[in-house]
């Protein structure tokens, strides 16, 4: 990770984030799904604030890959390589490389690669930090 030099005004510093620079996470259970991911832009790994972002990558196989969860804020999906279907609140939607989703504050949502490529998106959050995100999945309150 790249801190470009400090702002004489106190403003935010730009931040420039390599993907392979960033600790590589995953859940792979029956109640979250199997999915693996990289933050590239949280305000507790870098100086940052607003927003958080990162890059995941949903394996081949699907029908685990991310489980139905929801949380408070918005969220958005663009989807880099592959293809799946993406449900929000009941409907479901076929997205592929190129397709941007707009899922919102507290929609019940889940995605499935339904392609022969690990289908990898890049999500954003309009957080501080990823650990101000609290998932909730299935039945849980």
């Amino acid at each position: 990770m790249k801190h470009l030099p400090e702002s004489s005004d106190n403003q935010p510093t730009p931040v420039i984030v390599h993907e392979s620079d960033c600790a590589l996470e995953q859940w792979d259970d029956p109640i979250r799904g199997k999915v693996q991911w990289r933050t590239l832009i949280s305000a507790d790994r870098s100086a940052s604030k607003n927003l958080t972002c990162g890059i995941a990558e949903l394996p081949v196989g699907g029908p685990d890959t991310v489980s139905l969860h929801k949380h408070l804020p918005v969220e958005i999906y663009y989807i880099v390589e592959g293809s799946g279907v993406l449900t929000v609140n009941d409907q479901t939607f076929e997205v592929r490389a190129g397709s941007t989703a707009y899922i919102p504050e507290n929609a019940s949502h889940g995605l499935v690669n339904t392609g022969l490529v690990p289908l990898r998106l890049f999500y954003v959050f309009p957080v501080d930090s990823f650990d101000q995100v609290e998932y909730v999945f299935g039945n849980q309150s």
